[in-house]
């Protein structure tokens, strides 16, 4: 009777924090670059040899000769590409491939797949409020007009204004070049990616932390979409199902645990009785 008790409750955290998982996923649905996460759960014996390290040992003692206790063992991160949308944004980018756009925050460098960027009062590239974009040379992305263009590989120019005071009345400058030859460089959009995803941590807004180390990215497999967005990974349908299934569950636990207490509450007074 115990051992249900203790079942019928584990399930019911877990189902529960897999509904907060399912939920998260389903606000984000129209963020771009989001990821969605997936809980995974095990049972009481597994987790406990998971974090004492003796799981991979050659003779393990077991813990006990059954488990059906439920918990929620860690939340996975998707990492595959979610589908392209054309936008007539300038300041909107997509990465084909792999990899990830850098951001200079307030906690250090960090990553995410999120392109809609912006500029900020000082004419800065910014990723929402997250922090500016950096560029391969690891400086912050200045835009001094919007009259620029963006190539594969993700470099920004923009041809150069003519300065008026060094023109004369034949619109030739006093070197006797027409100002409009110059290009202007504003840098170039740094994408990089890791060998092991697993190192990655999910932040908040949609960036990512990593202690090891980034690897650039340069052409190949991977180039830069302009005037695109990668959308989330999220499915609808699938969410909806996922969280169907983990409502229903959760209600059947709690009616079966509510049957258990009434059980064990005339138990306990018929024993009383005698």
């Amino acid at each position: 009777m115990y051992q249900g008790f203790y079942n019928l409750a584990s399930g019911m955290l877990t189902q529960s924090r897999n509904l907060n998982v399912v939920s998260n996923n389903m606000v984000n649905l129209q963020t771009a670059g989001y990821k969605r996460d997936q809980m995974v759960s095990s049972t009481f014996q597994e987790e406990m040899l998971y974090r004492t390290g003796r799981r991979a040992k050659g003779n393990q003692e077991p813990l006990a000769t059954t488990s059906k206790i439920r918990t929620a063992s860690r939340t996975y991160v998707n990492y595959d590409q979610g589908s392209y949308e054309t936008t007539d944004g300038i300041y909107d980018f997509a990465i084909g491939g792999k990899g990830f756009f850098c951001i200079q925050t307030q906690n250090g460098v960090q990553y995410t797949r999120n392109g809609s960027f912006a500029v900020d009062e000082e004419g800065y590239l910014v990723q929402g409020e997250n922090g500016r974009v950096l560029s391969t040379e690891g400086q912050p992305i200045l835009i001094e007009n919007e009259d620029f263009t963006v190539d594969a590989y993700g470099h920004i120019t923009a041809p150069a204004l003519p300065d008026p005071e060094g023109m004369d009345s034949a619109g030739t400058d006093s070197e006797g070049a027409n100002g409009t030859d110059t290009t202007l460089d504003f840098g170039t959009i740094r994408i990089v990616d890791f060998a092991d995803y697993e190192q990655l941590h999910k932040e908040d807004n949609g960036l990512f932390s990593t202690n090891q180390a980034a690897t650039p990215v340069t052409g190949g497999e991977t180039q830069l979409l302009w005037k695109t967005l990668e959308k989330s990974n999220v499915d609808m349908v699938n969410e909806m199902t996922a969280m169907m299934s983990s409502q229903r569950a959760l209600q059947s636990a709690a009616q079966v645990l509510k049957m258990y207490d009434t059980i064990m509450g005339k138990s306990a007074s018929d024993v009383g009785r005698v």
